[in-house]
């Protein structure tokens, strides 16, 4: 979906695919049919937009044969979907029963790495719609926290280096602009962005810059304004956002029978304490790498989870979502007379690892639960003063398209 900026620019808007399980090029096109048409439909949407997700061995074959790559642009046309960045963090198996710390690797000091995301760059130079400024494509800020020394920092600059060469190629070969960008999570090298203005400063910013995830900024307790301008200061460019809430809860040990419902087997849930300190935001006296470990240590409150919960959907009192952070950082990003960003994908991968009460049991159901966020995200754009420019776009506040959520599942 596409909204225009007050400044002229145009913002896509779309949802990001990695909440379904698919890693072969039939069952991307499976997903398209069970949940993407029908969300494009639940929304009378001319054009859904996707952050497609493509696991790095169909990423490597789409990249390898120019044949697949027009087949898939055809299928996405001929559905009314439209791709403009690709989420290049979880390199395969992102829906696997078990994933916790196996989303990190390879990490940027392996060379599948590198090679996985310039893959990623010349499918997506195939993919974008022939009117769009430029593509772009998030990854993991560098790698877990442990082990990193300077040897693997070392490795990590050079390989950033030839990163950055390898974009320049692809637009060299394409006339397609890819941009990467590298997203702050908790527990990695860059967690905060004031540790994305210490050590992604150096990169090549004309084509590397920041992912910002909603949830993540929420979860290290940053004030959104200071922090957007802080990236912006340092010349960091916010190459994309993804619209994220987190699990907040103001008193832990009154809101500990609810949390329990939350930890789960699939993510990683890393909790953060208000009383979080720099410049160590893991330090293990206010952070816990895991909700249960968080609720058996009693770290102090208030606490915010990272687990993304459904944008339009209140969690279960006494717990709250950061949705207020969410709405200040898309403030601060659009509310102005210019866009900080032209690239904004809904992420919310853990439908299927809520509560069982609040979890989709059907296809149609997660089609709905999409539908209901993404009409969510495109009201709050439009309050900025955005304004859709497709025919049959979705219009900000419809009960159609915004249908009341009750328990995680939309409802009329």
């Amino acid at each position: 979906m596409r909204l225009g900026h007050p400044d002229g620019q145009t913002v896509h808007l779309s949802y990001c695919t990695n909440v379904h399980p698919a890693e072969d090029l039939a069952g991307v096109l499976d997903q398209l049919d069970t949940y993407a048409l029908p969300i494009r439909h639940r929304l009378d949407a001319d054009v859904l937009g996707l952050g497609l997700w493509l696991a790095a061995p169909l990423a490597a074959a789409l990249a390898a044969d120019p044949g697949a790559r027009i087949r898939l642009r055809a299928e996405l046309d001929a559905r009314g979907l439209e791709v403009v960045t690709l989420n290049g963090f979880p390199y395969r198996a992102f829906q696997a029963p078990v994933v916790k710390h196996d989303v990190y690797r390879p990490d940027w000091t392996e060379p599948g790495r590198l090679a996985y995301t310039l893959d990623l760059a010349r499918v997506l130079t195939d993919l974008l719609p022939s009117d769009a400024a430029r593509g772009s494509i998030s990854t993991l800020p560098l790698a877990w926290r442990e082990p990193w020394d300077t040897g693997r920092a070392g490795t990590t600059a050079r390989t950033l280096d030839r990163l950055a060469a390898g974009l320049a190629a692809v637009e060299r070969e394409s006339g397609r602009v890819i941009r990467v960008g590298f997203e702050p999570e908790p527990g990695c090298v860059v967690e905060t962005t004031r540790q994305a203005v210490h050590l992604l400063s150096d990169m090549d910013t004309e084509r590397l810059g920041v992912c910002l995830d909603l949830a993540h900024l929420a979860c290290a307790w940053e004030d959104p304004p200071v922090a957007v301008r802080r990236l912006a200061a340092a010349g960091l460019p916010v190459v994309k956002v993804q619209i994220s809430a987190a699990l907040e809860a103001g008193d832990p040990v009154a809101a500990a029978d609810r949390l329990a419902e939350y930890v789960e087997p699939r993510f990683l849930h890393q909790t953060r304490s208000a009383a979080v300190a720099e410049p160590d935001p893991a330090d293990p006296a206010h952070a816990a790498d895991d909700l249960d470990d968080a609720l058996v240590r009693g770290l102090p409150g208030p606490w915010r989870v990272h687990y993304h919960v459904p944008l339009h959907a209140v969690p279960e009192p006494p717990l709250r979502s950061t949705v207020p952070v969410l709405r200040s950082a898309l403030a601060e990003l659009l509310g102005g007379p210019t866009a900080g960003c032209d690239t904004y994908d809904v992420e919310t991968y853990t439908w299927g690892v809520l509560p069982v009460a609040r979890r989709p049991g059907t296809a149609a159901e997660l089609a709905d639960g999409i539908a209901a966020e993404l009409a969510f995200a495109r009201d709050e754009l439009t309050g900025l003063g955005l304004t859709p420019t497709e025919a049959g776009a979705v219009r900000a506040g419809s009960t159609e398209a915004g249908a009341v959520a009750s328990g995680g599942k939309v409802v009329s």
